[in-house]
């Protein structure tokens, strides 16, 4: 598979780094449970420099971070020192003062109005709490710079108490949700959320590149982040980065990592929750983390209210796609050869990854752009599954 995969992936790579429009540079793996079959790195770390892009090369992970705090609550379902039903302020009293937007008044007075129940943590976990992210909503973005709240980015707690753009359960919508998860788990462990990841998930994985705040190598191995202006032209900005160290461990988006941590994560939810260095949850804890929690609910598109983040889209347009704890479950066989059931998700620069627990593969492609779902980058990606699952036939 690998001597197949190598040249197919090699061109993917070089395509996407080499034609117009495309991405200054990328990082791709894909692994098996055994290990990574594949590594690769095309372009620059940085356009305007000499520098290439490698495979160590550090890069923000955004919202692949939510999968990994995912765990860091469910071991503490395992170890039964709480439930995915128990209502989230039981630990974190502040989630309890948020309200629900119900639109605006004819002065452009916010309408707000308490939750119809309490938000739990499966809401949280699946994303049905009402919680959504100012890019991907005209009201939430308005409702924000109305009472100066500070961005998502700024890495606070204040940037997390906004409010509800429906009541709990009532339908998925992506958001900062993960973020209250991270405070719960804090609260139970009486520790910082990166403390804890790196006890508990990362040294069980043998994770060392990856961190909320990162350490001096990982810096000097960062792969800035670059703005797609909307002629198509990139920019590089280094300047763009979370804070170093953060007020809050954001469970949601924090993490910066190399493409290579993040495929031991894949692989340990391969393994059925074994890392390299030990056992992180349980297999039956991976079997419930895969499966579909929202029942008859689906997950829809997302809109956006500001371009330069991230651009309105889908995952495989057409397709039914429901939610896991915490990875979207693509529910029928997707066009990359993936099949029914696998998960997937993706950060906000760029970073894509899916894992495939039938047949016992998974990848990650890497880039560092904005916005989501960039033109230069995204195709690559679908392209990379797809050399992936033709080497395997």
């Amino acid at each position: 598979m690998t001597s197949k995969l190598a040249p197919l992936a090699d061109a993917i790579l070089q395509h996407t780094v080499a034609r117009a429009g495309g991405a200054p540079g990328v990082v791709a793996m894909a692994c098996n449970r055994q290990g990574n079959i594949y590594e690769g790195a095309a372009g620059v770390r940085q356009l305007g420099q000499a520098e290439p892009m490698r495979t160590d090369a550090v890069m923000l992970l955004a919202s692949c971070t939510k999968a990994i705090t995912g765990v860091a609550l469910m071991q503490l379902v395992e170890e039964g020192k709480l439930a995915l039903e128990d209502p989230c302020g039981k630990y974190v009293p502040e989630i309890d003062k948020i309200q629900v937007l119900d639109g605006f008044e004819a002065n452009g007075e916010p309408r707000l109005r308490a939750p119809k129940r309490r938000i739990t943590l499966a809401d949280l976990m699946l994303h049905t709490a009402g919680f959504c992210y100012d890019f991907f909503s005209a009201d939430l973005l308005r409702y924000r710079e109305q009472r100066g709240i500070p961005s998502i980015l700024a890495c606070t707690f204040d940037a997390i108490q906004d409010v509800l753009l429906h009541d709990p359960g009532e339908r998925w919508t992506y958001g900062n949700n993960i973020d209250w998860v991270g405070k719960t788990v804090e609260a139970l462990r009486g520790k910082r959320l990166g403390e804890v990841l790196r006890e508990r998930v990362f040294d069980p994985c043998g994770m060392k590149d990856i961190g909320f705040t990162m350490t001096d190598d990982m810096r000097r191995r960062l792969a800035p982040i670059h703005q797609r202006s909307t002629d198509g032209t990139l920019t590089a900005q280094p300047e763009v980065v979370l804070p170093q160290p953060p007020a809050m461990d954001m469970g949601g988006h924090g993490l910066y990592a190399t493409i290579g941590e993040y495929m031991k994560f894949i692989r340990m939810v391969l393994n059925d929750g074994q890392g390299d260095h030990g056992r992180v949850v349980s297999p039956a804890t991976v079997e419930r983390m895969a499966t579909n929690g929202l029942g008859n609910i689906k997950c829809t598109p997302w809109a956006s209210s500001n371009p330069a983040l991230a651009n309105a889209g889908d995952f495989f347009p057409g397709l039914t796609k429901s939610w896991s704890f915490t990875f979207q479950v693509t529910e029928e066989p997707a066009p990359t050869g993936r099949p029914a059931g696998s998960l997937n998700w993706a950060g906000l620069a760029n970073t894509y990854f899916w894992i495939d627990r039938k047949t016992g593969v998974g990848g990650m492609w890497g880039s560092q752009i904005l916005p989501f779902q960039d033109v230069g980058s995204y195709p690559g990606f679908v392209d990379f599954e797809t050399a992936v699952y033709r080497s395997l036939k």
